[in-house]
């Protein structure tokens, strides 16, 4: 991995790209939303932007997001741009533009500056559910498939449909069947009762499995509507189910 210092920055080209995209005239950050949450992060850094107020002393607000864009050093710059880009006021923004912008930042700056992009999501919650889907590789691999993309933030939609295939394969494997996940519900019901559980887990256990196709159907297999900051719950829920089902598959 690169060495990087610790006042080395994004490629101003980046940054300039990035805040055309952000601060797109029609349905980009507004100049009074990019002088707030500009402050908001120069007051966390403890740094100075150059646009603190509005109206700025700048030719435009793309003008005026790079400049302060470039205040910052490289890992808060990659944190900063890929928090922007999932930020509410761009819903009306091209889609394609900002997928394309936050995939070119993790592809070619993650390594470098990524840190502090990191999900919350614990790496030994991660690791606990890589130790149970070890006898489940085809599961297992789609799983470390999502982890990676949920460190940097990339490609939210293929993230959850890699959790699905992943809890659908290790479903298919323990239980022996070809069945798609919203049509197991019966068996990993017969399952919970069979490994001991008690009538009111497995009807709980077989209500949230059923949300969980319901949600991953609507926003993710036919459709890709996903929330950001439901992801995070998606994956620890995800997981949850995994090492739960695992654990009552080997139960004697």
């Amino acid at each position: 991995m690169p060495i990087h210092s610790s006042n080395e920055k994004l490629p101003a080209t980046f940054v300039g790209y990035a805040a055309d995209v952000l601060g797109d005239t029609t349905n980009g950050l507004s100049g009074s939303n990019i002088v707030k949450l500009m402050r908001e992060y120069a007051f966390e850094y403890g740094i100075s932007a150059p646009h603190s107020s509005y109206p700025f002393d700048a030719s435009n607000k793309r003008s005026a997001l790079s400049d302060n864009l470039m205040a910052f050093d490289g890992p808060q710059q990659y944190r900063i741009i890929l928090e922007l880009c999932d930020h509410r006021s761009l819903l009306s923004l091209d889609l394609a533009a900002i997928k394309k912008l936050k995939f070119q930042l993790v592809q070619r700056h993650s390594e470098a500056f990524g840190a502090l992009g990191a999900s919350a999501v614990e790496t030994s919650y991660i690791e606990e559910t890589r130790h149970w889907l070890k006898a489940y590789p085809g599961s297992l691999k789609l799983f470390e498939q999502a982890a990676v993309k949920l460190k940097h933030r990339q490609l939210d939609r293929n993230l959850l449909d890699d959790l699905r295939l992943s809890l659908e394969l290790l479903l298919k494997d323990a239980l022996d069947n070809s069945k798609s996940l919203e049509n197991q519900l019966a068996e990993v019901g017969n399952l919970v009762k069979t490994s001991g559980g008690s009538k009111e887990f497995s009807n709980m256990f077989g209500k949230l499995l059923e949300y969980y196709s319901k949600y991953q159907n609507e926003h993710v297999k036919h459709s890709d509507s996903v929330v950001p900051s439901e992801i995070e719950f998606m994956f620890e829920i995800t997981s949850a189910f995994m090492r739960n089902f695992v654990r009552m598959a080997a139960a004697p």
